[in-house]
């Protein structure tokens, strides 16, 4: 079993097939919940603490926008926690106010610097042809995992 980091890390789907093959699926749904369910977590909906702000200052600098330091307080954990990644890029599902969009070029960018994982990067698809072979090669990339539990082959 290989921890996948997936992004968009609130894609259901990719945290569905991470899972039918297998793995262990590292987004943000999986995250959050950990975070309600804890004892003692005493700000729900917000589902963060006045402290995480402060935790994302290993991801980001304290100049970025709290809400940036806030996110990565919980993505930044979970990308040095994989063993694998799967990035989607151009889809429809990562749209968001700037602090989004910052957050998401600094999870994409510390993924990508883990030169050590393996990462499989895809174009979101526009069509049914595409969106076939898209499924493909997530599958591909999932069983390669499988077949290597130390981590795939580039």
């Amino acid at each position: 079993m290989v921890k996948v980091f997936i992004y968009p890390s609130t894609s259901l789907i990719l945290s569905d097939m991470v899972e039918r093959f297998g793995h262990n699926p590292l987004g943000a749904a999986i995250a959050i919940r950990e975070r309600i369910q804890t004892p003692g977590f005493d700000s729900p909906p917000l589902q963060m603490t006045p402290e995480d702000p402060k935790k994302g200052l290993k991801y980001a600098a304290v100049e970025v926008p709290s809400g940036v330091r806030g996110r990565m307080a919980l993505f930044g954990p979970m990308i040095e926690e994989a063993e694998a990644a799967i990035i989607i890029n151009d889809s429809d599902l990562a749209f968001g106010c700037m602090g989004c969009a910052r957050t998401n070029e600094l999870v994409k960018f510390s993924i990508r610097k883990r030169k050590e994982i393996p990462i499989l990067e895809l174009k979101y698809p526009s069509s049914e042809e595409e969106g076939i072979a898209f499924v493909g090669a997530i599958k591909e990339f999932l069983e390669g995992l499988s077949k290597n539990t130390g981590g795939m082959e580039e």
